[in-house]
């Protein structure tokens, strides 16, 4: 239930990223001590892969807050003790392992996040009156991550049509509706970097839905959509055509004229100072805190705009890792990607029912999406962006070992 809870109101309540982890955690050590040998008999090497990929990320965070003697500052200042929330989530993964949240669930789940994100970006857009969606947080976690759970809840959608034992074909529906008001709220929110991601998400579902589904359903789905990325480019209103052009012409204004006094301008002058940062200290970086004392004393001496100074990260997962962490980091990070993209990849290439396949294509899709999340963005920085990262991971990587377990019983995508 609060595997359910977790996805359903993690950009849907403003608190959602920490008070169900936390009451996730509370409720697993209640019973932990008794259930451990329970939970532990059923973790494998691949689970114990991903644990390492959990641990290392924050032993090498922590080992830079503990020399550095400064903990990250959350972007909003609304979560906190950042570096030990994969600990966190490798407890709950040991945990999830041994009692498997519910299949239904994540259905569910998936529609009411996509769902409430749809309702919430419409309504500040059309009736608040807002330029951008963002349910009261930063609205470039809110869109991506609205988009993702569009792109999950057609995952999940097409994997119902790809199944021939599945029922309940309302909640099929409900999802291709749900994939729809994701991508509505992404687009609302005029976050630009996840956009970037719909080509690879669209592609990864066609070659891996192909083989199950008629064309006609693959193309109705990508038909549907892509109808609302018209019509959203379209229409003025929405504003995404204006952010659009805006962009080429931050862009064009940076390399032939050095303007940075605009959002992509500012964006690529971080990311120009971090690597030179990274040059500088390549092996251990300038760590939490250096690396804005580092940047500025840049800005002092006329090598980076002022304006960079103004924010507290790098807007890079990757440049950001580098800079303060420096190599060490950037293989930590090259890990809590890499691990679990290669364990979903493996499952989703011996997948044998539509379940098992709809999983691993969704640890995939999460993957992916968070890597190109991670390009113009520095989203493991930010409390929902790392919460939702964490919590998918594990949750959908849980569901997924349920079902390939000797112990799995038909799936509820199978079920009546």
């Amino acid at each position: 239930m609060l595997s359910v809870a977790f996805i359903a109101l993690l950009i849907v309540w403003q608190w959602g990223f920490a008070v169900l982890p936390v009451a996730a955690a509370l409720t697993a050590s209640v019973g932990f001590i008794a259930t451990l040998g329970r939970c532990l008999a059923r973790l494998d090497r691949e689970d114990g892969l991903l644990l390492l990929a959990l641990l290392v990320f924050s032993g090498v965070w922590l080992a830079d807050v503990s020399r550095s003697g400064v903990w990250p500052l959350p972007q909003g200042g609304d979560g906190g003790w950042l570096p030990l929330w994969p600990l966190l989530a490798a407890g709950l993964l040991v945990w999830l392992r041994g009692y498997p949240p519910s299949q239904r669930g994540w259905l569910l789940g998936l529609l009411a996040a996509s769902l409430g994100a749809g309702l919430i970006a419409g309504y500040e857009r059309g009736w608040v009156g807002l330029p951008r969606a963002n349910n009261s947080m930063n609205a470039i976690p809110f869109g991506n991550l609205a988009l993702l759970f569009g792109v999950l809840s057609l995952v999940a959608m097409l994997g119902r049509l790809g199944s021939s034992r599945c029922r309940a074909r309302w909640l099929t529906v409900l999802l291709g509706v749900a994939a729809c008001a994701g991508l509505a709220a992404s687009l609302l929110s005029g976050t630009r970097g996840g956009w970037i991601a719909l080509p690879l998400l669209s592609w990864l579902l066609y070659r891996n839905f192909r083989p199950l589904l008629p064309a006609r359903f693959l193309w109705a789905a990508f038909g549907v959509l892509g109808g609302l990325l018209i019509l959203a480019v379209c229409l003025p209103q929405t504003g995404v055509a204006a952010r659009l052009l805006l962009a080429v012409d931050n862009v064009r204004g940076y390399y032939m004229a050095g303007e940075t006094a605009t959002s992509l301008g500012l964006r690529l002058e971080m990311w120009r100072g971090g690597l030179a940062l990274f040059t500088d200290r390549p092996v251990t970086g300038w760590g939490e805190g250096g690396l804005e004392a580092a940047r500025d004393a840049l800005v002092a001496a006329g090598e980076l705009s002022r304006g960079v100074s103004d924010y507290d990260q790098l807007h890079s997962d990757f440049i950001d890792t580098a800079a303060r962490r420096g190599t060490l980091g950037v293989i930590s990070l090259v890990g809590l990607y890499g691990v679990p993209l290669l364990l979903f990849s493996r499952h989703l290439r011996s997948a044998r029912r539509a379940w098992q396949r709809t999983l691993a294509l969704s640890g995939v899709v999460i993957v992916a999406a968070f890597i190109d999340f991670g390009l113009s963005q520095s989203l493991l920085r930010d409390p929902r962006g790392l919460a939702g990262y964490l919590g998918l991971c594990i949750i959908c990587w849980a569901l997924l070992k349920a079902e390939t377990s000797p112990r799995s019983t038909v799936s509820a995508l199978e079920s009546p």
